[in-house]
């Protein structure tokens, strides 16, 4: 889907350097094992005391805490780590930073603002609970469920929501529905070679006489690129 001029600019090293965004999305769905009922039932209760997740809201877990009661965290680990190598991505998993994460849906947004010198590489853990991951510029709903597994670029406009709905819509996600998401996520960084490749990323496209940003930013036709929580439209600037 056409969406017009798309740049990232990413810090590299000590300047700002510009890169294409992709509309590539590497999808599988890697056979993983259940977390066991009491690490489950910890997350239920983190969420709901420390996190007080709202609709829409994605927040970072403790991963340290959950490791320690999750003896079957390494052999997810090792499913991803095979898939990407399959994907022809060997070692990128290695020395990427990882964290656990939970979501009640997601709102449409990109994270070109603050990460877009990577990709993500994301292992849902979770059950099936009627939800797609939705890239609407690539037309591509991914349901969610136990093993589902993508890597993308952070720059690609996404959302978590109701399957069979058209965009998120928070009342999908009201309290009392068991609609929360947890997964884990690698930043992969984007200018490593094959991860570059297997996205189709084009650096240094930004020309001379563009509009060029002081900090990190996802620019589109000049302007901050801005998306509609609701349905992933691209907004105009102003």
């Amino acid at each position: 889907m056409s969406h017009g001029p798309l740049i990232s600019h990413f810090p590299s090293g000590d300047t700002l350097r510009s890169r294409s965004v992709s509309d590539v999305v590497l999808t599988g769905t890697l056979d993983v094992p259940a977390p066991a009922q009491r690490l489950l039932a910890d997350w239920d209760r983190e969420i709901a005391s420390q996190l007080s997740l709202e609709p829409g809201d994605v927040e970072a877990l403790p991963l340290a805490r959950a490791r320690a009661r999750w003896p079957d965290y390494r052999l997810c680990v090792q499913a991803v780590s095979d898939w990407t190598l399959a994907l022809g991505l060997p070692g990128v998993l290695a020395s990427a930073d990882v964290a656990l994460m939970a979501c009640r849906g997601a709102r449409y947004h990109h994270d070109g603002m603050q990460y877009g010198g990577a990709a993500f590489c994301n292992l849902f853990v979770s059950e099936d609970k009627g939800l797609d991951l939705h890239f609407p510029h690539a037309g591509l709903r991914i349901p969610l469920r136990r093993g589902t597994a993508v890597v993308f670029d952070t720059g690609q406009p996404h959302g978590v929501i109701q399957r069979g709905s058209p965009g998120f819509d928070a009342a999908d996600f009201a309290h009392g529905k068991d609609c929360n998401q947890v997964f884990l996520t690698w930043e992969l960084p984007i200018e490593d070679a094959h991860v570059a490749r297997a996205l189709r990323i084009d650096f240094d496209v930004a020309s001379p006489a563009s509009a060029r940003p002081d900090e990190e930013q996802l620019m589109r036709n000049g302007a901050p690129a801005v998306v509609c929580p609701e349905s992933g439209r691209w907004l105009d600037a102003g």
